[in-house]
């Protein structure tokens, strides 16, 4: 009786909890910020942080800068 009964409890988890905490883990996944990553400055070729990098979007879609001076001496 206690074999069918532990047969019983480990379907459960399987068929019910373990797809309920697959779900749960892919969106904890999706819900984090994404890495922040270096992307290089065309005036000075300095590699920036993502996040740290002055944006400024130019008709060749060269948005990022290491700094307010180099975004006006490329578009300036």
């Amino acid at each position: 009786m206690r074999v069918v009964l532990l047969l019983l409890v480990a379907t459960f988890i399987v068929v019910v909890l373990a797809p309920l905490l697959r779900r749960t883990l892919a969106d904890a996944r999706r819900s984090r910020p994404p890495r922040d990553e270096l992307v290089k400055d065309p005036v000075c070729h300095t590699y920036v942080v993502r996040s740290r990098a002055v944006l400024r979007r130019g008709a060749d879609g060269a948005p990022y800068f290491c700094s307010v001076d180099c975004a006006r001496r490329y578009t300036g």
